[in-house]
């Protein structure tokens, strides 16, 4: 068998395999959308839920899913890349440097129930926030800080040092060529690990079960002092939970689509912000 031959075949299963994982993405969306398209309409987004969760809509669990989002985003985002560029831009390559992206690492791989744990042991417990959205917020914060800072870093890292020394050599500061010349470059891509860490935090359980998600609560927050009902956990609960599963299996399955729903919608709209910066950059 010549080269050209076993060339043929390795994109051949290339394609094939493509073709599989796309499949299987689309079949998983075909069928989340067939179950759960019935019951979307203006009532079920915008009403809440009523008779123990077997009827109404699912509104308050969108507002919660969003200041949950929008809340560990505030916390994560600046935190997450001033780290990264301080270790990639600064602070050099030393052992200390070394432990620390080891550690981060570690902290990417740890169980999403035991930043739960953490959380609700520092956030609920000891630092007084009770059940709530701060609390929530910063559980998730820290969950997906690793992601943000590694995402970023290696967007830094991709720049290229030829135009870091040209900028030190026509006379500006460090701070001047991270902020006006290495971040913008970068920032596109860093926009990556950002779309990333919303795409997690809008689909996580276990830790809003320790912090903030609340069983059944339709009503609006009022402060980020209160509880809330979330997404995954109102879709964990209508699916499991109750004592007529198959009269409340279609709005488990709406409420599945309408968390994809908002997923993409983030994920589209940062898209075009990143394309729009590339454009610019």
């Amino acid at each position: 068998m010549n080269k050209k031959t076993k060339q043929g075949i390795a994109f051949m299963i290339f394609r094939i395999l493509s073709v599989a994982v796309a499949g299987i993405l689309f079949y998983i969306l075909g069928f989340i959308i067939y179950q759960g398209a019935g019951v979307i309409n203006i009532e079920f987004l915008t009403s809440s839920p009523t008779n123990g969760m077997t009827a109404g809509g699912i509104f308050p669990a969108i507002v919660g899913t969003l200041c949950l989002i929008a809340g560990s985003s505030l916390f994560a985002f600046p935190l997450g890349i001033l780290s990264a560029i301080y270790t990639s831009e600064y602070a050099g390559n030393g052992k200390v440097i070394r432990f620390v992206r080891v550690m981060t690492n570690n902290l990417a791989g740890i169980p999403s129930i035991v930043f739960g744990l953490f959380g609700m042991s520092l956030f609920v417990n000891t630092m007084g926030f009770g059940d709530s959205i701060i609390a929530g917020s910063l559980t998730l914060g820290i969950l997906v800080l690793p992601l943000v800072i590694r995402t970023t870093e290696e967007a830094l890292k991709a720049v290229p040092d030829s135009l870091r020394r040209g900028s030190l050599a026509l006379g500006a500061s460090k701070l001047q060529t991270v902020s006006r010349i290495t971040l913008p470059i970068a920032f596109p891509n860093i926009m990556t690990g950002l779309i990333l860490s919303i795409g997690r935090v809008s689909g996580e359980t276990a830790p809003i079960l320790f912090t903030v998600a609340a069983y059944f609560l339709p009503k609006l927050p009022q402060s980020m002092y209160d509880q809330v009902m979330a997404l995954p956990y109102h879709l964990y609960v209508i699916a499991v939970s109750g004592t007529d599963l198959e009269a409340t299996r279609p709005m488990a399955y709406g409420t599945a689509l309408v968390l994809i729903a908002i997923v993409l919608i983030i994920n589209v709209s940062a898209s075009l912000i990143r394309k729009k910066l590339q454009k610019h950059a």
